[in-house]
């Protein structure tokens, strides 16, 4: 990625900007003059089938590490229509190039999730699309813009509905794994109604199943850069035991025993977590540690995950979007291992509005040193009587107009609680789509994290972060030199600023069915520069950095800071 450099290198200063009223916008509408050019396209069949309103998410990745971040688009239609996914390359100025034609992942299918990762640790990002009953992996061939389909040849087969997908190392073997979120057991002769209207069911109808876990048993013998090979050990690692309706899933440390964990969320049923048992094993533990349920004990259509410090107590909290006639759910953790539902104390049950969210993202758009919420909304069925704050965006057709429910924004007054500021966007919150993918990445490197939003049969939007004024930030890419230079998915950064410590996590599989910017980024507000830098590094290993100036990327290679404690 672009800007490594040393610690001891000059930070410039940071953007400057006269004061700004307290209405100014964070974000501007740049999907035109950056160039992309992709309209979702879903297979509709007249019978409301479910799968037909889920939704795809997409991926930002630098596929070919030039240090700029390209765009992955999917559509959900059948592998026999015209319509292609797209893949975007980001050119030295900025605008993204149509440059799906011949890359291999110029593929059609019923998409709806994409994550990426090194799986063969040659230090090319590779891309695997969840779709309706299949899953497929494709290999980069070096970063030229050329993709392989290994699926087959790596031993991946996933039948079932896949929905979110996330690549993890769970054994710590430095080859990542695959985790893939099956939603449901579709039966498509079901019929469901809005009154005496024919409309989409919810997940009631339709019996719940397994998530699948496939453990890359590629060997270093084997050597790097080669097709890697999955096993599938759902049973033997007792994720099979554990049936759900997957929705969500993020790969983190739930319990700080330094061993990867997987959080699913599940629609309309308790959602679960599996902890590691550091022997290929889990064991599903989401009630006994708070995340299982609300807290009036409830279940909810728990949809995408963020994961963040908002409180910056120095654990990480969870939010999870539920659907408009329910309250979405912030839980914080504390003590370690344990979540409590902290939504009303937050402050985000003060909304006037909600709508029905999919894809939520924690960040600091603002560069304070506080994560904000983002949440991309839209329905599933026709809500009644729900009067949205936005009409539906021109783009939106007849037939989904009734869905779409407009974006919501919301500041964190650095406490861990939130304001919302959504009327004061306009550009991200002012039109109605039917919303499903939110991804975040610092588009244009300027240390102020984008957005980039897929909706249903609607354009792929691109936004600007503009907020200003904007306080200090650090980007930092966290790399594996034994393991092909890949990004060391995983791993837990804690950075000190005077008497703060922010924590983030590298791992780019969260929000709903997408793969976000690898790079981790911190707001520092006013402070000019962090005192120290400390990495767990995935395998459980712990280094220590130097502090270094603000304002600027750096890439932090394990082996090359001081050892601490395993």
């Amino acid at each position: 990625m672009i800007g490594i450099v040393g610690c001891n290198q000059k930070a410039s200063p940071p953007q400057a900007a006269a004061p700004a009223a307290k209405a100014a916008p964070w974000f501007e509408d740049i999907t035109a003059k950056s160039g992309l050019q992709f309209v979702h396209e879903v297979e509709l069949s007249g019978n409301y089938l479910m799968p037909e309103q889920t939704g795809t998410g997409a991926a930002v990745l630098d596929y070919d590490n030039d240090g700029r971040l390209d765009i992955y688009l999917v559509h959900n239609v059948a592998p026999t229509a015209r319509a292609a996914n797209g893949l975007f390359h980001q050119e030295p100025d900025g605008r993204f190039k149509d440059v799906s034609a011949g890359s291999g992942l110029d593929v059609a299918g019923y998409g709806m999730g994409v994550t990426v990762g090194d799986v063969n640790n040659d230090g090319w990002p590779d891309v695997l699309v969840a779709e309706n009953a299949r899953v497929r992996l494709f290999l980069n061939l070096g970063g030229a813009g050329k993709f392989k389909d290994i699926t087959a040849e790596a031993g991946i087969t996933n039948a079932a509905w896949a929905v979110p997908a996330a690549f993890l190392d769970y054994d710590r073997d430095g080859w990542l794994d695959l985790i893939v979120g099956n939603y449901l057991e579709f039966d498509p002769s079901k019929r469901c109604y809005s009154g005496d209207k024919l409309d989409f069911c919810g997940p009631a109808p339709h019996g719940a199943t397994v998530s699948k876990l496939f453990h890359n048993v590629t060997s270093r013998a084997e050597g790097q850069g080669r097709v890697p090979r999955f096993q599938d050990v759902t049973v033997a690692s007792g994720l099979a035991r554990w049936p759900g309706k997957a929705m969500g899933i993020v790969c983190a440390d739930f319990d700080g025993d330094r061993w990867p964990d997987i959080f699913i969320t599940d629609d309309a049923l308790p959602n679960r977590l599996f902890m590691n048992q550091r022997n290929g094993t889990f064991l599903e533990q989401a009630v006994p540690r708070g995340l299982a349920y609300n807290a009036l004990g409830s279940t909810a259509s728990n949809m995408g995950i963020a994961v963040g410090d908002v409180d910056g107590d120095g654990m990480f909290d969870v939010f999870v979007p539920h659907l408009a006639e329910e309250s979405h759910a912030l839980w914080s953790q504390g003590p370690a291992g344990v979540f409590q539902d902290k939504t009303a104390a937050a402050g985000l049950m003060a909304s006037g509005w909600h709508g029905t969210g999919f894809a939520p993202l924690l960040a600091d758009f603002n560069g304070d040193g506080a994560l904000d919420l983002s949440i991309a909304n839209g329905a599933v069925n026709l809500a009644k009587g729900l009067q949205t704050p936005a009409a539906p965006a021109q783009t939106v057709s007849a037939f989904w107009a009734p869905y779409a429910h407009p974006n919501q924004l919301f500041a964190n007054d650095g406490q861990g609680r939130f304001r919302e500021i959504s009327p004061a966007n306009p550009a991200f919150c002012g039109e109605a789509t039917v919303g499903r993918g939110l991804i975040c990445g610092d588009i244009d490197n300027d240390g102020a994290p984008d957005l980039l939003v897929s909706s249903i049969g609607s354009p792929a939007l691109l936004f600007r972060n503009v907020a200003v004024p904007r306080g200090h930030w650090l980007g930092l890419r966290l790399i594996e030199p034994a393991l092909g230079n890949r990004d060391a998915y995983g791993a837990e950064v804690f950075v000190q600023v005077g008497a703060r410590r922010l924590w983030r996590l590298a791992q780019p599989g969260y929000s709903y069915c997408s793969s976000n910017d690898p790079r981790v980024h911190f707001g520092l507000g006013a402070a000019a520069k962090v005192d120290a830098i400390r990495v767990v590094w995935p395998d459980g290993t712990e280094e220590a950095f130097p502090g270094c100036a603000a304002d600027q990327y750096l890439a932090l290679r394990k082996g090359t800071g001081q050892s601490g404690k395993p």
